[in-house]
């Protein structure tokens, strides 16, 4: 198993090489050259069986022998040990053939959990063997960086760096990243929005003298280690509905484009999906694109989900790849600025929309679903889950079609939000309680490549002369 880069100008890499890499030298994202396929059978005999077993299956295809199968079984193993439910993420109906996927079970509430603590054993195993050290920069619009943090700290081979949009994540999200005292976790407040923070990573990312001197890696969704261990629970609440025999839609609350992609990479690999709703909310660039078939950023507006806060999605690059007939050429022309923006084309649009819905939810339709669900079924769902399940509810689908719409985050990460909602404020799981007191310590910084940059060096101990 190959991976090439979006724009070409990479020569590939198999499954290690490029999950420490990160982000392609060229600025593009890694994909595999061909996508594996797991046949009906695999996918039927997988039925029923736990969590773990889809997960070694899928990232056994992705490593593609680059790993062993015992390495991958005993990181899984590991990695799903720290979540507090014993299906890791079960599906709770919540109308007729409509259910949450609860993707929050996870250290730090959120669906982020799933891919980054096997990712980090991965990665650290890679190192470790190697002999080598990394450090890992990524930019956060709230999970990603709790997620990491919580995955990486204390890893002796592995320094962190989060940075996060200043006053712009819920006070959960940001206690998550800064109360973690590790001394190789450093979490840097970014003066600017997301799309700020994610062009500062990408920048430090093709700046190759930079890079090879601290050793960068990623850790967000523009590593598709992340991505191939999301495919898993696409796996999972599909067979548990009836597929492969069945074919299930789902909705997805989406910002990065990163969660929804592994939904497709599913669908190329043979799980029946019928359709996959783009979720998003006033940042509705996605939902815009659509529509008009026309990806035009704008401006970042703070909502009541600001994990979606976002107007540049990194990862809508990997599927454009794919629906230009990967023309690398084509790929790297049009993103080459990417707050510039383009048009897709026919055919684009048409493949596009073949398989994608969309829908949007500002922040007053956002509390009237937190609202409209805890009246009819009385449970209390997060901002950016209520998203999805209002995208879901406006979404047909052929009849006995399932919709799943994930539940990306526990709603105590967002107490005023979901209180705004339904009245109720969501209690904080046990896990939570140390966190709402624990010192914080971060880093102010201006939105500025060259300070973050200055920082990393001074910092890192991957960093060579």
């Amino acid at each position: 198993m190959q991976y090439i880069s979006t724009r070409g100008g990479t020569s590939p890499l198999g499954f290690c090489d490029a999950t420490l890499a990160g982000l392609a030298p060229d600025g593009g994202l890694f994909v595999p050259e061909t996508y594996p396929e797991i046949s009906r059978a695999e996918l039927a005999a997988l039925a029923g069986r736990p969590f773990e077993a889809a997960a070694k299956t899928v990232l056994a295809r992705f490593s593609g022998g680059d790993l062993p199968a015992a390495a991958i079984a005993e990181d899984v193993d590991a990695a799903m040990a720290t979540f507090g439910h014993a299906a890791r993420t079960p599906l709770v109906q919540i109308g007729p053939n409509h259910f949450l996927l609860e993707l929050f079970h996870g250290p730090t509430l959120a669906f982020k959990d799933v891919a980054m603590q096997t990712l980090a054993r991965l990665m650290d195993r890679i190192l470790s063997e190697r002999g080598r050290r990394a450090t890992i920069v990524t930019a956060t619009s709230g999970d990603t960086g709790a997620a990491a943090a919580e995955a990486f700290r204390g890893r002796s081979a592995i320094d962190l760096f989060i940075l996060y949009p200043d006053g712009r994540v819920s006070d959960v999200q940001r206690r998550q990243m800064t109360t973690v005292a590790d001394d190789n976790v450093h979490t840097l407040a970014v003066e600017g929005d997301f799309d700020e923070c994610q062009r500062i990573v990408k920048a430090l990312f093709v700046d190759r003298e930079f890079n090879e001197r601290v050793a960068m890696s990623g850790v967000n969704s523009i590593n598709w280690a992340r991505v191939a261990a999301q495919i898993t629970y696409y796996v999972v609440a599909a067979l548990a509905l009836g597929a492969p025999a069945r074919r299930v839609a789902f909705s997805v609350p989406t910002g990065n484009f990163g969660d929804i992609l592994a939904g497709y990479v599913a669908h190329r690999m043979g799980l029946p999906v019928e359709r996959l709703v783009i979720a998003t909310n006033a940042n509705d660039i996605l939902d815009r694109m659509v529509r008009t078939g026309r990806y035009s950023p704008g401006r970042v507006s703070p909502t009541t989900s600001p994990s979606m806060d976002i107007q540049v999605s990194s990862n809508f690059e990997r599927l454009l790849f794919d629906l230009s007939g990967r023309n690398a050429a084509s790929v790297a022309a049009r993103l080459s600025d990417t707050r510039a923006g383009f048009a897709l084309t026919h055919d684009e649009h048409a493949g596009l929309t073949a398989l994608f819905s969309s829908g949007r939810a500002d922040d007053a339709a956002t509390r009237a679903e937190i609202g409209r669900v805890h009246a009819e079924t009385g449970l209390v769902i997060d901002p950016h889950t209520a998203v999805g399940t209002r995208a879901a509810r406006e979404t047909a689908l052929p009849e006995g079609v399932p919709m799943v719409t994930l539940a990306t985050a526990h709603p105590a990460k967002f107490p005023d939000a979901v209180e705004a909602g339904c009245g109720i404020r969501p209690r904080n799981p046990e896990r939570l309680d140390a966190v709402m007191t624990a010192p914080e310590r971060a880093t102010r910084i201006p939105a500025d490549t060259a300070a973050v940059a200055s920082l990393i060096i001074d910092r890192s101990r991957a960093v060579t002369a």
